[in-house]
């Protein structure tokens, strides 16, 4: 077997891009990561609103948008939108889609912010909702367009690694959360996990069952179960696949040294594979790395590198993902009804830390 290095890191450019885009939310993520990728990917975004006009206006003049409106409303009158990019509170965006189904006329296309919605079967909704109104839904889970992970799947997919054995991550990092996380009542496993347990699945398919321990996280204020989960996914072809995701990491904010990172490792039957998530570094460009080895060249480790990292360059591949779906006329690969499998995944964890057992992802699909 020859080993190539082309790892296709970076996806193929979406066979259209011209599609007309509107944002619905200002946010960091909005302004300083999606649109900033949108820019250098080419894509064309038109018009901006988010529940401060005076805020849509900023973003619009920071980042050359031609039209910020003042409601989303007034955004979806604008018939020139074809595809609209929604990053809101996950508690928001059910309403959100309901006001885009109800009042668009030539929406074709939406990408969502993760989480999708507070839970599985409000995120159901918004699938069915989009399914039924003719939009094509795909979700911003964009840790899948991560360079390291794209790499490592094409390893996968090539069979460097032939069978995966066991799969893990572990993060030390500390997240800012959101004032709508502590509204929420759900931290770490939605926020910070959600990345992780859509890879999982991207990697290796979906799970039979979820078993999570957790512990609250010192630093976190505000009331939580969820601070600092370990969960291991079961497979039915014998495939274990485990994260903790410490966002704690001692008391590096509170006056001690900081050891901050987070790596993943996947062994498989013919090879091994292990690497680092460059994000905690940002806004310091840090790419995401990858090393593997394979019996098919024995005694060799590979180690590829790339100059692209996940803030901001993986969105452009989440936009593209949609963007191409729309011109070919298929599913996107991060669909919203591929995505029910993720949140699915969330809330069976939260299930598992409730009861303290394994949970089967069916028992939340056919409650």
């Amino acid at each position: 077997m020859n080993v190539d290095l082309n790892l296709e890191h970076v996806p193929p450019p979406p066979a259209r891009k011209d599609y007309r885009i509107g944002a619905i939310g200002a946010g960091f993520i909005m302004r300083d990561i999606q649109l900033v990728a949108y820019a250098h990917a080419g894509y064309h975004v038109e018009a901006i609103t988010c529940a401060s006009p005076e805020q849509a206006r900023e973003a619009a003049e920071a980042r050359g948008i031609p039209k910020a409106y003042g409601s989303v409303r007034e955004l979806l009158a604008d018939d020139s939108i074809e595809v609209l990019d929604i990053a809101v509170p996950p508690a928001e965006q059910p309403g959100v889609m309901r006001e885009v189904v109800a009042h668009a006329k030539n929406i074709k296309g939406i990408l969502a912010q993760k989480p999708l919605a507070p839970d599985y079967p409000r995120a159901r909704e918004i699938v069915q909702m989009c399914r039924q109104a003719g939009i094509v839904l795909a979700v911003n889970q964009n840790m899948r367009y991560d360079h390291s992970i794209r790499a490592l799947k094409t390893c996968l997919q090539r069979g460097y690694l032939g069978d995966p054995v066991l799969g893990t991550i572990e993060m030390r990092a500390i997240p800012h959360w959101k004032p709508w996380v502590k509204q929420l009542g759900r931290v770490t496993l939605m926020v910070m996990s959600i990345h992780h347990l859509d890879c999982f699945r991207y990697l290796f398919g979906d799970p039979e069952s979820v078993y999570v321990s957790a512990r609250t996280d010192p630093r976190t204020t505000f009331p939580h179960q969820d601070g600092i989960p370990l969960y291991i996914l079961e497979y039915a072809s014998g495939v274990r696949a485990a994260a903790w995701d410490d966002v704690w990491t001692g008391p590096a904010r509170e006056g001690a040294a900081s050891d901050i990172y987070i790596k993943w490792r996947v062994e498989g039957t013919d090879g091994l594979a292990w690497g680092s998530i460059g994000w905690p570094s940002y806004p310091n460009a840090v790419p995401s790395t990858i090393h593997f080895t394979t019996r098919h060249a024995p005694g060799v480790w590979f180690s590829p590198k790339w100059k692209e990292v996940w803030f901001p360059d993986a969105f452009e591949g989440t936009m593209g993902q949609l963007l191409d779906a729309l011109a070919r006329g298929c599913e996107p690969a991060i669909s919203g009804r591929d995505n029910l499998g993720t949140m699915a995944l969330v809330d069976a964890c939260y299930k598992s830390i409730a009861e303290h057992r394994p949970v089967y992802i069916k028992e939340i699909v056919e409650a």
